[in-house]
């Protein structure tokens, strides 16, 4: 989970057995008390990824143009969200989303890589 998540690493574990129990994200948040909306993006990842939604991924993961494309046209054709975060390994199916807004608003070069940084000689 990320460091910036405004749940403990107690919470979160404390969170996962109540997931496990069968309890949903409003139904656990109040129990322990904490924000409906940390536990409802933790509940959607236990549910794509297990108890290894605990565990932080080490880097930030970049993917391809043409695996993007195929998502959003797997998506758009019918597929939900999590299947597709599943069988490609995405750490969550919010990519899905924002990727499918990005394409219809600007087409296959909103999927593209863009380059990172400031663009050779501009001014310091």
């Amino acid at each position: 989970m990320r460091a910036r998540s405004s749940l403990s690493e107690y919470q979160r574990e404390q969170l996962v057995e109540c997931f496990e129990q069968g309890m949903g994200s409003i139904a656990a948040a109040n129990a322990l008390g904490v924000s409906k909306y940390a536990v409802r993006t933790l509940r959607r990842r236990f549910q794509l990824h297990g108890r290894l939604c605990l565990v932080e991924k080490p880097t930030k993961q970049q993917y391809s143009f043409e695996i993007k494309k195929e998502v959003v046209e797997r998506h758009l054709a019918g597929e939900t969200r999590m299947d597709l975060a599943r069988e490609f390994g995405l750490s969550s199916d919010q990519l899905v989303k924002d990727w499918a807004r990005k394409w219809r608003k600007g087409g296959d070069e909103a999927l593209k890589p863009k380059p990172k940084g400031r663009p050779k000689g501009s001014a310091a």
